[in-house]
């Protein structure tokens, strides 16, 4: 297992340098000018030039790219261009809210999805799989800017039930930090739960015709032990890649969450950063998204070694 996990980690290398050049090129892509965005409308060609010049836009490319990711190996990601503040503090700031929101999601999303796609494999053509089959379908129809406002208008605005927004930190009161992350949860879950409750059917249902199922059953068995002892695990690696692919989804979608329940996490420092044009901000914050995926990614590929000790020995 450790020569898998050095393995990864060394064909890493080339992927960050990629990652990193990419996310340094957004500053060319970006439509408009940092400096205009900086000085207004109504500053005169020799202020904006002064700007450029003091922002090192003028330079080549090769040189600018050499500070920024000089900086970012030392941890730097630069200052935001219109507050002053350090970008890494900025998202480390807001880091915890997004991480919570995440990272909650994904956690009900498997214990949501996982199950549902056990029992309907199970009950294959019964009316529980086909009830669990149209659930997944209308949870990946779903939208979730949609069934954030159904929440929040039926749960917490007539019902009063939840509370419409805001953000409560685990560290100071867990019992509101859970009742103010609930509905966000359950809005950004939904359809990576259906994602993942349609895969583990498909696969549970490929494993319980093997051969190895038909031999467990023909030695008296019990259906449960062999669903959770020997099936579960053989049916896990295609899961496991569609659960670390949710991921990045969850990522993305925070934002629209975060917009909706008001939450001042990563995603909405990125969208105000991409209204003013703050570009050290959008390269800090891509660049964390990616490493987070990146990471997320090492670890699907270090739990097939788990899950098959083929992929250990390749």
């Amino acid at each position: 297992m450790l020569r898998l996990i050095l393995r990864r980690l060394v064909a890493l290398v080339p992927l960050l340098f990629i990652v990193t050049l990419a996310v340094w090129a957004l500053l060319l892509l970006i439509p408009g000018d940092p400096a205009l965005s900086l000085v207004g409308d109504t500053a005169t060609p020799e202020q904006v030039e002064a700007v450029r010049a003091k922002l090192g836009l003028d330079d080549p490319a090769y040189e600018r790219y050499g500070r920024w990711i000089g900086g970012v190996v030392q941890g730097d990601l630069g200052t935001s261009l219109f507050t002053s503040y350090k970008v890494r503090d900025a998202i480390f700031d807001r880091l915890p809210v997004t991480l919570s929101l995440v990272g909650t999601s994904f956690v009900l999303s498997a214990l949501i999805g996982i199950p549902a796609g056990v029992f309907a494999a199970v009950k294959r053509g019964k009316f529980l799989d086909r009830f669990l089959t149209v659930g997944t379908s209308i949870g990946v129809a779903v939208p979730n800017f949609w069934l954030g406002l159904i929440l929040v208008t039926f749960l917490s605005l007539k019902l009063g039930w939840f509370p419409a927004g805001g953000y409560v930190a685990i560290t100071e009161n867990p019992l509101e930090w859970a009742h103010h992350i609930a509905l966000p949860s359950i809005t950004l879950a939904l359809a990576a739960a259906a994602e993942i409750g349609r895969q583990t059917r498909a696969s549970m249902v490929d494993v319980l015709e093997r051969d190895f199922i038909r031999t467990h059953r023909a030695k008296g068995i019990p259906q449960r032990e062999i669903v959770a002892k020997y099936g579960l695990k053989s049916a896990m690696m295609p899961v496991v890649t569609v659960a670390g692919l949710q991921v990045a989804r969850l990522f993305g979608l925070s934002t629209i969450v975060e917009q909706i329940f008001n939450m001042q996490g990563v995603g909405q420092l990125a969208i105000d950063a991409v209204f003013k044009r703050d570009v050290p901000v959008i390269q800090g914050v891509v660049l964390m998204v990616t490493l987070v995926v990146v990471i997320a990614n090492l670890l699907v590929d270090v739990s097939y070694g788990y899950l098959n000790p083929k992929v250990r020995d390749e």
